[in-house]
Parts: C-alpha cells; sequence; structure tokens
C-alpha cells in the first residue's frame, strides 16, 4: 500500500498542532505513524511561523518555536523543480502557494478549510493529480470511506 502524501494549509496545521482539533486529529495520527506523509516547502513553512508568532496565539517565544520544531519535525520538505501542469489561481493569492506545492510535490490530497480553494474544488478544475478535500473529507479517506460530498477534480475548464 501506498503511502498519500498531504498539503495542509496553515489553518489545519494549527488545528493540529494549536487548537488539537478532533475532526483533524487523525491525520496527525497517521502522520506520525507513517500512514501518510505531510508536504512543506519553504514558503508554507514560513507562514506557519509568521501566523503561529501573533500575539492573538498567546504562545511566548519558547512556545512558539516547540510548535514551529513540532510543525517541521512532521513534514517532509520539498525544494524540487516546479510542475509543469498548469493550476488555477486561487481568489486568495496567499493561498496559491499550497495549490503549487501540492502540484510540485506530487500531493495526493490538498487538506483545507480555506473557502477559496475549496471553491476551486467545487468548480472541478483539473488540478494536476491532486484532490482539494476538507479536514473532515481527508480524514474519511484515510479511514476507507469516500464521502458522496468530497470534491473530484474534473476536467480543464475551456479558455
Amino acid at each position: 500500500m501506498s503511502v498519500l502524501r498531504l498539503v495542509l494549509d496553515t489553518n489545519v496545521v494549527l488545528d493540529l498542532l494549536h487548537w488539537q482539533d478532533p475532526t483533524a486529529a487523525p491525520l496527525l495520527a497517521a502522520a506520525r505513524a507513517g500512514r501518510i506523509a505531510l508536504l512543506s516547502d519553504a514558503a508554507c513553512c514560513a507562514e506557519f511561523a509568521h501566523v503561529i508568532a501573533r500575539t492573538e496565539f498567546g504562545l511566548d517565544a519558547d512556545e512558539t518555536a516547540r510548535r514551529i520544531d513540532a510543525y517541521r519535525q512532521l513534514v517532509l520538505m520539498h525544494d524540487g523543480k516546479p510542475g509543469a501542469a498548469k493550476l488555477p489561481r486561487c481568489r486568495d493569492p496567499d493561498d496559491q502557494k499550497f495549490l503549487e506545492l501540492a502540484r510540485d510535490a506530487a500531493a495526493d490530497l490538498l487538506v483545507t478549510r480555506d473557502k477559496a480553494l475549496l471553491c476551486l474544488a467545487r468548480r472541478k478544475y483539473a488540478l494536476a493529480n491532486f484532490r482539494i478535500l476538507p479536514p473532515a473529507a481527508a480524514v474519511a479517506l484515510l479511514s476507507g470511506h469516500t464521502p458522496a460530498s468530497s470534491p473530484q477534480p474534473g476536467p480543464a475548464p475551456q479558455a
């Protein structure tokens, strides 16, 4: 059985490493057990580090550093060449990096709660070879249940 390769957006990483969201917790357990590979790159790591350091999270410098270190220990870093597949433009330019990472690192899934990214999945864009799913659908997929509402990539839109 091959290991699924996942890209998590920053909000899902926060769900795992800060909020300990039970909905997303099976993703963390699967990563720690080696059943899935979590992928990241310099841009996504930098965004997580920037976000987790915000005062709204109430963490001191040491705890912030521990969360950043925990994230880096969970992920496989991708620093390869960009993929050739054309991607749609996300309404939120800050989210484009997750699409690019999923394409470039040959991810199977991009897991997100971000509405702009989920909108792309609903619009049935061809997204290289990855799907965009919310955490609950990704967890269901890992457990062998494919929810009917799981967005599937479809044919590329005609220009």
